[in-house]
């Protein structure tokens, strides 16, 4: 019997309207009912999650959530931050020079808001914003100290550029960060430590859940760390191909309330 299941947002638990669809919601909240603890997981910032967790009746103690790709588990019952993988003023700044070598947007997410190093903000920064619920500040790079709390480093840029800019890194700078694509115009960099995967083991070891008790559902590459570290990985129907090639079953899409057909499937009885 699975008793936690880890859900990604964008593509997995919203279709692409952005809304949890009643099949979906009946379906989290039947789980949550039986027993199992669900923890939702995205490259959101927290507001961007919390947001969902009344919809769903998330609401009670020790329920956690995990943000921006992993650096952050949050108890939202206390507000208590359980784990926090962060990025130093270095990496930045040598993060920075490779986004003006390469031509592309760059952002960091702090504890609460989008910081963009550059006077143009992309339009897909501002979505960016608004879908995590956060403001944007611009910072000329020489205004950012030791005091910023840098969670994860982002290029943004159109697809088809970013494509280009992912195939140019360095491998020094591969072989340093997490680097995953969560969409098609997010490029972003995280501390080595800093993945879905082992946020997901982190809160199952706290909580004495086995790896082969987890449930982990996802649509992007930032998403394939947990699936490969589930006992079931489950890869949405509108997921990349690189995720349906780990999962142990793929579902329906997002648009068909693929994360209802899963839970329907191994969890509820």
């Amino acid at each position: 019997m699975y008793k936690l299941i880890a859900i990604d947002i964008d593509g997995t638990l919203l279709n692409d309207r952005h809304e949890i669809t009643d099949e979906v919601r009946e379906a989290v909240i039947a789980a949550r009912k039986q027993g199992v603890k669900i923890v939702l997981c995205s490259g959101r910032a927290v507001g961007g999650i919390t947001r969902f967790l009344e919809d769903l009746e998330l609401t009670g103690a020790d329920e956690y959530i995990i943000a921006m790709n992993g650096s952050r588990i949050v108890n939202t019952s206390n507000n208590e931050v359980i784990d926090k993988q962060t990025l130093s003023l270095s990496d930045l700044k040598n993060l920075y020079a490779l986004s003006q070598d390469l031509d592309t947007s760059i952002v960091f997410f702090n504890d609460t808001d989008i910081c963009a190093l550059n006077k143009e903000i992309h339009r897909f920064t501002v979505k960016a914003a608004y879908l995590s619920q956060v403001k944007i500040f611009y910072r000329d790079i020489e205004e950012v100290t030791d005091d910023y709390t840098i969670s994860q480093v982002i290029f943004v840029d159109d697809p088809e550029r970013l494509e280009k800019v992912s195939t140019s890194l360095p491998a020094e700078i591969k072989n340093k960060y997490v680097i995953v694509r969560s969409t098609p115009y997010y490029l972003e960099f995280l501390h080595p430590e800093a993945t879905k995967g082992n946020a997901v083991k982190k809160i199952a070891e706290k909580l004495g859940i086995r790896r082969d008790e987890v449930m982990c559902i996802g649509d992007g590459g930032n998403d394939l760390s947990m699936i490969q570290y589930a006992g079931c990985g489950v890869a949405m129907g509108n997921a990349v191909e690189e995720l349906k090639q780990h999962a142990d079953f793929i579902t329906l899409s997002n648009n068909e309330s693929g994360v209802a057909n899963a839970i329907r499937k191994f969890v509820l009885r």
